[in-house]
């Protein structure tokens, strides 16, 4: 019994469909933030079942408490403190600590 998840395609065909549901995710949040998080909770599925990584970029942009697609100023707080970004979700109230990046000299 051949395992489909597995096959070589299917990796990079998941990435793509997540890089899509992010997408969509930010065309839908102003009129319906709700179809955003649903859009957010599929791209995480996709990700799982395949064992694929979400993105850098992309993983910031949701809450990994409430699965909710964050946007700053909206349902998220953006602060720096002692070299750290630090975003709040308003919905939960969940904390992410990112930290700042030095110059490479």
């Amino acid at each position: 019994m051949a395992d489909t998840t597995r096959r070589s395609g299917s990796r990079r065909l998941a990435r793509e469909r997540i890089a899509l549901l992010f997408a969509r995710a930010a065309e839908f949040y102003p009129e319906n933030p709700g179809w955003s998080n649903r859009c957010v909770e599929l791209a995480r599925k996709i990700g799982m079942r395949h064992r694929v990584r979400i993105e850098r970029p992309l993983k910031r942009r949701f809450c990994r408490r409430c699965s909710t697609y964050l946007v700053p100023g909206s349902n998220a707080r953006v602060r720096i403190h002692r070299g750290c970004v630090i975003i709040t979700c308003l919905a939960c109230g969940h904390r992410s600590r990112y930290p700042v990046g030095r110059p490479q000299p």
